[in-house]
């Protein structure tokens, strides 16, 4: 079992940083992939990014290419998400989650999440 929690959402304007964390305890946390997915009202669950349990891969989705930046500390059983230059339509909630089976970008790859941080972006 591992349990996963999110932080630093929060208001911003458009163009600003904020930088998300997600603690994970319980099942060793260095063996898992990890992933960030997010989701806006009314839409399915997207995925952001990913990294492997060594740092040695990172995927990004088109969208957040070139602005967000995940990585992880393995001996603070943390990742993170550093997004740059947000924009409004990346206004969701963030939810990190753990790889368990499967392509890094789709949903059902991931069997433990948290209960996800909003990040709300005014233009």
């Amino acid at each position: 079992q591992v349990h996963l929690v999110e932080s630093g959402g929060g208001l911003v304007q458009a163009g600003v940083s904020l930088r998300l964390s997600c603690a994970a305890s319980g099942r060793t946390f260095n063996n898992n992939a990890m992933g960030w997915f997010r989701q806006a009202p009314g839409k399915e669950r997207e995925f952001v990014a990913a990294i492997t349990y060594n740092s040695g891969n990172t995927f990004y989705a088109d969208s957040v290419k070139g602005r967000f930046t995940i990585s992880r500390d393995n001996a603070k059983n943390t990742v993170y998400l550093q997004m740059n230059s947000l924009k409004p339509e990346d206004t969701a909630v963030y939810y990190c989650a753990a790889h368990n089976n499967g392509l890094h970008y789709l949903v059902p790859s991931y069997d433990h999440w948290g209960q996800g941080t909003q990040v709300t972006v005014l233009s």
